[in-house]
């Protein structure tokens, strides 16, 4: 019983930090991840957790070409006439 709440509290805070995942939805992720575990063997546990990574790793590559820091802006230096 303690686990279960103990995984819906962190399967909450878990889900605050991304955008598409509510509050009550990371609860019962939380909930379900602790039953999944204790069903788990070692070496599974060990392999979501490497795989995990790995996702998180070509998740983070696949991303690194998008942010505003690579994008160039071109400013052009003629000043607009006023025309009024």
């Amino acid at each position: 019983m303690f686990g279960k709440i103990l995984g819906a509290f962190i399967g909450s805070k878990a889900a605050q930090q991304t955008r598409n995942i509510g509050g009550p939805a990371g609860a019962a992720i939380g909930v379900a991840s602790t039953i999944l575990l204790r069903r788990m063997s070692l070496p599974a546990m060990a392999a979501v957790a490497v795989g995990g990574y790995a996702f998180k790793k070509f998740a983070e590559k696949k991303n690194a070409g998008n942010t505003p820091s690579n994008v160039e802006i071109k400013v052009d230096p003629a000043p607009i006439p006023n025309t009024v």
